[in-house]
């Protein structure tokens, strides 16, 4: 009697538990397949012309959202809402706030512009928030794999975008020519390329200095890590190559600091050896051109010296948008239309951005946004670079160094080009942001 009465009663925890573990496989693969759907719209973008037409963008922000709502599904499943909290979060919001207030208050000079950038930001933080859910929920193994999708990807993009130069006469994927422009890969701008490489080789680095040296993968990764910064010297973008050299300085000195305690003075030699193949690789594909190229960084030819004043004009002509908007700006996205009204220099080209994200910030976010974008670069500085030495004792505290290696090069890059206004671009950094500061967000359960 006692002893049915016992089964009796242990039959319910029994339930309890396995219902338990029910929910729990099952919220996993939601979010699992919300981690699938983001990757592959992150892999998917750069490859729509960086997502620059409205179709392209538009998808990316629906796919975004459904990655949201697979989330959603995930933490209703485990009956408890897990949320990683970001102060980014708030500053993204305000921001966005600021941009409604424009809008709504017809503040701006642009209004169709305006409601179009302000769609994108709000896919854009969505997506920061997104990733940052999945990639803390994953865990490091998760991350981990993240670190081989990327190796993987910018390899087989770098040949494909070197194999494309040598072969396709300037047009991108051997059949479109765009007009007035200098593609390389599937972007119609070399300097937007070499952006979205800027963000990817340091965490394919990172993930090369996390292997052991007994890992036969470590191999693929090298390789990986050869192919695409051969790519990204072969585009020949000036920013490019200076916001990697600021890159490697960056990794260099957090590796030289950890190097004698973790025992990876080999990868430095390797990683060494892969810059020269890299060059020679660089200098025989096209000893030419491309060498002209990356010299106008250094020699100030006549060419030289006109781009470069004609993005010191236009920087000062976004001051000058300051002055007469200085609180909330001119409205986000009407550079373009606002410009011509301020344009202090002769030239037939139409200037759709200001070839300085911050000073275009400025201009069209007046002093109120200027102030949002700096609290948010301080948020991250002191974030993404604070207690290294223990973040990198774990595997995928390397590939989170690497990810705020690749923003840090982003955003100099941004002081000479535009790199945030194209979506694709903009979206890897949201992920890379989100990948960087993972182990820093505080958790937040209901």
């Amino acid at each position: 009697m006692s002893t049915s009465l016992t089964a009796t009663r242990a039959c319910p925890v029994a339930l309890e538990t396995t219902a338990q573990e029910s929910a729990r496989a099952a919220s996993a693969l939601w979010f699992s397949a919300g981690r699938v759907l983001l990757l592959l719209t992150l892999l998917g973008a750069p490859l729509a012309f960086g997502a620059v037409e409205t179709w392209a963008w538009a998808s990316l922000a629906v796919l975004v959202c459904v990655s949201l709502f697979l989330w959603t599904l995930g933490s209703v499943r485990q009956r408890v809402a897990r949320i990683w909290w970001s102060p980014l979060y708030l500053v993204g919001m305000l921001f966005l706030l600021l941009g409604g207030a424009q809008y709504s208050g017809h503040l701006t000079l642009d209004p169709i512009r305006t409601r179009e950038s302000l769609l994108k930001l709000a896919a854009y933080l969505l997506l920061f928030f997104v990733a940052t859910q999945l990639v803390v929920s994953g865990g490091e193994e998760s991350l981990v794999r993240f670190g081989f999708v990327v190796a993987a990807y910018a390899c087989a993009l770098g040949l494909f975008a070197m194999l494309q130069f040598c072969s396709s006469n300037g047009r991108i994927y051997w059949t479109v020519r765009p007009e007035n422009a200098w593609p390389f890969g599937p972007y119609v701008n070399r300097n937007h390329y070499a952006g979205l490489m800027e963000l990817l080789i340091p965490m394919v680095i990172g993930l090369l200095l996390s292997r052991p040296e007994h890992d036969p993968r470590r191999k693929f990764v090298a390789v990986a890590v050869l192919v695409a910064v051969a790519s990204l010297l072969l585009s020949g973008s000036r920013g490019g190559l200076i916001s990697f050299l600021v890159e490697a300085l960056l990794l260099g000195g957090i590796f030289w600091i950890h190097s004698k305690r973790e025992g990876r003075r080999a990868s430095a030699t390797l990683l060494a050896l892969g810059g020269a193949a890299a060059a020679t690789l660089f200098f025989w594909l096209d000893p030419g051109e491309i060498s002209t190229r990356l010299a106008t960084a250094f020699e100030y030819s006549h060419a030289a010296e006109a781009t470069n004043d004609t993005r010191l004009m236009l920087a000062r002509d976004s001051l000058r948008m300051v002055r007469d908007h200085p609180w909330a700006g001119a409205g986000l996205g009407s550079f373009e239309d606002v410009h011509p009204r301020y344009q202090s220099f002769a030239s037939d080209l139409v200037f759709t951005h200001a070839h300085n994200d911050y000073a275009e910030a400025l201009a069209e976010a007046g002093l109120a946004g200027g102030a949002l974008v700096l609290l948010a670069l301080v948020i991250f500085l002191r974030r993404a670079f604070t207690d290294l030495r223990e973040r990198l004792r774990y595997e995928a505290g390397w590939i989170q160094v690497g990810a705020a290696v690749g923003c840090s090069g982003l955003l100099v890059h941004s002081l000479a080009d535009f790199n945030f206004h194209i979506p694709a671009n903009a979206a890897w950094f949201s992920v890379c942001l989100a990948v960087a500061l993972s182990s820093c967000c505080k958790r937040l359960s209901s």
